[in-house]
């Protein structure tokens, strides 16, 4: 007789990830680990006295799900501002503030996120339009994607923006009228300018809303995410909250770099990359881990500030410009990878792309080639000449389902950006898979929701902008293994989860319905009943 488990579920419709297993009835868990993966009858034998059974009534038990691009204290401190993401109209986004300012009036600054593109008109000047909402108080709302702002004249006259124009790298990052004054749009780096006088939130309330935003994501059925920001002070935080039993979430955290960042400062990322968590205790790693970094290549189409290979095709005087040169990136990537540290890309544009590409071969040709996962993430579109070498480079493709518009007709400004000779190529998840590369999917949240049932409803329901494209849409095996397996394996995780088999971390959810027989547009129908992280329940209901 096996020793009881603590856990065990069973007569459910377990979709295991395990290709040797593909499906089973029961799961039993004891401590951290899977300990058996069955048929419902063999299972019996793992019930003790002291097991908690839970009958799945047929419903789906999958393993616990892995967002790929995620910004977990980003995303925390967001739920501190007006959430705009369901305005389309000025009126909405001011409905939306007003609530805000009513509930918030001790706050010395109003703050939004999730702004869509387009909301305000051009006409007049986007900062009138907030000083009409709010004049006494400064404002910074921010773009869903969070690479533009907008800043009421408040915000503008204590950053100093309205008496001078400090220097910033691209000058059309403060975006001026004909009259040179600005209109209070602020992209890319310009932000930082308003940003660095609003008072940030002390550790205490840092803290607050990361516990807030953990339940939100358990509640969701995400076990894991690879954060794609961070620093020392930051995976420590996530550190201390592990000891003492807070963390229920598995967080992989790179080390930022910037193009100001030195040689000598990736001795941070390397000390980060030490805080393992402990294998051989039989544990596992730790919850909260470093070994990776993270580089911008390029900003967004939706603002132009994605590097393209050629113009814009509604800005033909314009492609972008990447934030490193090939030389720059090249010598950078070169001392990460000799560390031994993953390397994590943003890469929007198609000159993003190739550049970064062209980059990962220089550091092949300076160190040699090894199994290092350097990673592209978004490729929101691609040459045809570059499918094949990130098979060529071992470079795996990160990808997130709901940054691709549904339709070209619903508002977003991307397609008439990238325009329709890109279409084909654009969000290219099936040309990508085809080509050999290995995809990891995500939500870049806050960009956009974390939830992954609404990231798989995507994936499964994509359909082609115009008659002749490719069909992108995936299967449910294949977007389900890009939250799981095919995520575990783009952290080097793939022998400790993303999978129900025997020895794999206990990390499991349990949908409201049977996920199979769900017509892909009712996916999102079902909701996590359970969810299961490092064997304990952090989500019942």
């Amino acid at each position: 007789m096996p020793q009881p488990a603590d856990l065990l579920l069973t007569h459910a419709r377990v979709l295991t990830q395990n290709p040797d297993q593909p499906r089973a009835e029961a799961v039993a868990v004891r401590g951290n680990r899977i300990v058996f993966v069955g048929g419902a009858a063999d299972a019996e034998a793992w019930r003790g006295p002291g097991t908690r059974v839970i009958d799945g009534q047929g419903a789906t038990l999958i393993p616990g799900l892995i967002d790929s691009h995620f910004h977990l204290m980003h995303g925390a401190l967001g739920l501190d501002t007006a959430q705009l993401w369901p305005a389309t109209t000025p009126d909405q986004a001011a409905a939306i503030l007003r609530d805000y300012l009513a509930g918030n009036r001790t706050r010395p600054w109003v703050q939004g996120w999730g702004l869509r593109y387009a909301v305000f008109p051009d006409d007049p000047p986007v900062r009138r339009q907030l000083d009409a909402i709010a004049a006494d108080r400064p404002m910074l709302l921010t773009a869903y994607d969070g690479h533009t702002a907008w800043a009421n004249t408040r915000a503008l006259e204590l950053a100093g923006l309205l008496t001078g124009y400090p220097e910033v790298a691209q000058a059309e990052w403060i975006v001026r009228d004909a009259a040179g004054a600005p209109t209070g749009e602020l992209r890319e780096g310009a932000m930082a300018l308003v940003r660095r006088h609003i008072p940030e939130p002390d550790a205490a309330r840092r803290r607050e809303l990361v516990q807030a935003a953990l339940k939100r994501l358990a509640q969701a059925g995400l076990t894991s995410v690879h954060n794609m920001d961070g620093n020392l002070e930051q995976l420590a935080l996530y550190a201390a909250m592990e000891d003492v039993g807070e963390l229920t979430l598995r967080v992989y955290v790179p080390y930022s770099v910037t193009p100001e960042t030195t040689v000598e400062q990736l001795a941070e990322a390397v000390e980060m990359a030490r805080l393992q968590g402990d294998p051989a205790s039989g544990g596992g790693p730790g919850l909260a881990r470093g070994g990776a970094v993270k580089f911008f290549m390029d900003g967004v189409l939706e603002s132009y500030t994605a590097l393209m290979l050629a113009p814009y095709a509604d800005r033909p005087e314009s492609g972008g410009e990447g934030l490193y040169s090939l030389e720059h990136f090249a010598r950078m990537a070169t001392e990460c990878d000799r560390r031994g540290l993953q390397i994590f890309v943003h890469c929007c544009g198609d000159g993003a792309v190739r550049r970064t590409l062209d980059g990962y071969a220089a550091v092949q040709r300076a160190n040699g080639r090894r199994d290092s996962r350097h990673r592209v993430e978004h490729i929101e579109v691609i040459h045809p000449d570059d499918l094949p070498r990130f098979r060529q480079l071992g470079v795996l493709g990160s990808v997130q389902p709901l940054h691709a518009p549904a339709d070209v007709n619903d508002g977003d400004v991307w397609p008439s950006r990238a325009g329709r000779e890109r279409w084909p190529l654009s969000f290219a998840w099936r040309t990508l898979r085809e080509a050999g590369v290995h995809l990891a999917f995500g939500s870049d949240w806050p960009v956009v929701t974390y939830d992954p049932l609404l990231g798989l409803q995507a994936a499964l329901t994509r359909r082609p902008w115009q008659p002749g494209d490719p069909e992108q849409r995936q299967t449910l095996d294949e977007a389900l293994a890009g939250y799981t397996r095919d995520a575990a394996y783009a952290e080097f995780q793939e022998h400790e989860k993303g999978q129900l088999k025997p020895g794999r971390l206990a990390d499991l959810v349990l949908l409201s319905g049977d996920l199979e027989q769900t017509p892909p547009e009712a996916v999102t129908d079902l909701k996590p009943v359970l969810t299961v992280m490092d064997g304990r329940i952090v989500h019942e209901g």
